[in-house]
């Protein structure tokens, strides 16, 4: 069943499996994201949203270092030098291609929940250009 009334339908995007207090659903465009009493898109597609799990199971597993930020920490990031990854149709959560490294933003639950300090960006560092596979040590 949908959820909410009126043209800002949602559907949850399957059962949760532990207690948040926010749930993951579909929008009424096709968007993926998080609903808490407001509604905030994380990604523009489902499709984008798959994308963004595949990009960070396989960045954790070929990094050669990763960091994480979080609060205000995430908003200093230079991301000169840095493209978008298309792929994940990044609204609230995006992702930038470096020539060494990936970098997830994440903000989507910090502004669902209204609370800054969720901001997270994890640097996944010591890949080739296109992050396909880790350097040579």
């Amino acid at each position: 069943m949908p959820e909410g009334p009126g043209p800002d339908w949602h559907f949850e995007a399957g059962v949760q499996r532990t207690a948040l207090p926010y749930s993951f659903v579909i929008g009424p465009n096709g968007e993926f994201g998080l609903h808490a009493g407001n509604w905030v898109p994380l990604h523009a597609t489902i499709e984008g949203w798959v994308e963004a799990l595949a990009l960070a199971a396989h960045a954790r597993s070929c990094a050669h270092t990763t960091t994480t930020l979080t609060g205000d920490a995430v908003d200093d990031l230079m991301l000169e030098g840095f493209e978008a990854v298309p792929e994940v149709a990044g609204l609230a959560d995006t992702w930038w291609r470096g020539p060494t490294s990936l970098i997830a933003i994440y903000r989507g639950e910090a502004e669902v929940m209204n609370a800054p300090q969720c901001r997270t960006a994890t640097i996944y560092a010591g890949l080739d250009e296109w992050g396909l596979r880790g350097l040579d040590s």
